[in-house]
């Protein structure tokens, strides 16, 4: 993109093609008169080598040319991701005007017959020039808003914990891959007074920029509530719960009319005896796979958090035995699908699940094998896992 064509209303910086001297140079002037600033070519690969080596505005391309004509010469340009997005304006006798159609239809602005008339000529130079300096302003807005979702990605990630604790005799593992820059699922793992460990995961609603901006808000508030609830001494069933409760209070009546809401699953683990306390707010039920093969869903104990004052939470117990693993995770897994509009289900999940490995070997597998199943599929919604292992 030049730096004189982007000025509104300003001279563009013009390509002229044609292998016919007296032709371009009559095509020139007239468009120097009229303040653009132009250039020549005298064929077709003069003028790829000119488009590679300098900015242009805008091509004025003649169809009939020996060696490389009109239509070759654009094919080329539309190939190239560097020069695809020039507009180039056709120019051509009147009996060529079949060739046109071809050179419109394979993406040319517009075209320009012979002889030239005047003001014709300036009209569609200023109307092609008009469309690239607004095509231009779009994609400096894209990328300033690409770079201000890139700081948000950066600032969504620092929200989450840098290193996972790891209590002895246990694997502690997490992955999130959003869906866009940044998204709503986010995980949380951090160790209270006395030893316990606390652990979550959660999806807020929706994707984007406000589903990122209410996860930030949901995650500060539980690892703060939950901080404040132990160091009174609190059990651990209690933690879990009287977290949860003012947070779904807090949320409702203050950011009511956003309507946006979390599934949240929240968990307390005592790592020296494996005894856990948990509360399934809403969420996909996590599955805990015993030593033994066997597997237990840990199904929803409470509604989403968010979306109704008043509403009441219950925390279940449950123990890890050595070998035990939990995996926690998000409904884009299951909910993922490929080209064809399948979705990768639980069977897939559990099939894995059901295979003895470690916490974070687990997490890359059924990553991967969500990635394969997508294929070139757009990502439909955020992808997070968290699992807990008791190592045997």
């Amino acid at each position: 993109m030049s730096l004189v064509g982007s000025l509104p209303g300003g001279p563009g910086r013009l390509l002229v093609v044609d292998d016919i001297e007296a032709n371009r140079d009559l095509l020139a002037r007239r468009l120097r008169q009229m303040g653009h600033v132009v250039e020549t070519a005298g064929n077709g690969r003069e003028a790829l080598e000119r488009m590679r080596a300098e900015a242009f505005d805008l091509v004025l391309l003649d169809v009939m040319m020996p060696e490389m004509d009109g239509l070759e010469v654009l094919e080329e340009l539309r190939a190239d991701d560097a020069l695809r997005m020039i507009p180039v304006l056709m120019v051509s006798a009147v009996q060529e005007i079949e060739s046109v159609v071809h050179c419109i239809e394979r993406g040319a602005t517009d075209y320009l017959p012979k002889p030239f008339n005047v003001v014709l000529l300036k009209a569609r130079v200023e109307s092609s020039l008009e469309k690239k300096r607004l095509r231009d302003r779009e994609q400096l807005y894209a990328k300033s808003l690409e770079r201000e979702l890139e700081i948000g990605r950066n600032i969504q990630a620092s929200f989450l914990p840098r290193v996972l604790p790891q209590p002895p005799g246990w694997e502690v593992a997490a992955r999130l891959r959003p869906a866009r820059q940044v998204g709503g699922d986010f995980y949380d793992a951090f160790e209270l007074p006395g030893g316990a460990l606390v652990f979550l995961l959660a999806d807020v609603c929706d994707k984007g920029v406000g589903a990122a901006l209410f996860m930030a808000v949901f995650r500060s508030l539980i690892r703060v509530t939950a901080e404040r609830i132990a160091a009174a001494g609190a059990p651990r069933a209690a933690v879990v719960r009287d977290t949860i409760a003012p947070i779904n209070e807090f949320v409702t009546k203050t950011h009511g009319d956003a309507n946006m809401f979390a599934t949240i699953f929240a968990a307390v683990l005592d790592p020296a005896t494996g005894a856990l306390a948990w509360l399934n707010a809403g969420h996909e039920p996590p599955v805990l796979r015993r030593a033994d093969g066997s597997l237990l869903r840990l199904l929803p104990t409470g509604p989403a958090v968010g979306l109704l004052p008043g509403l009441t939470f219950e925390a279940r117990e449950e123990r890890f035995a050595a070998g035990d693993l939990l995996l926690v995770f998000s409904d884009g897994i299951t909910e993922a699908r490929n080209v064809g509009g399948a979705f990768f289900g639980e069977e897939r999940l559990l099939s894995l699940v059901a295979g003895a490995a470690p916490a974070g070997a687990l997490l890359e597998s059924v990553d991967e094998s969500v990635r394969a199943f997508a294929g070139d599929a757009e990502p439909s919604d955020d992808v997070s896992m968290l699992a807990v292992r008791r190592v045997p």
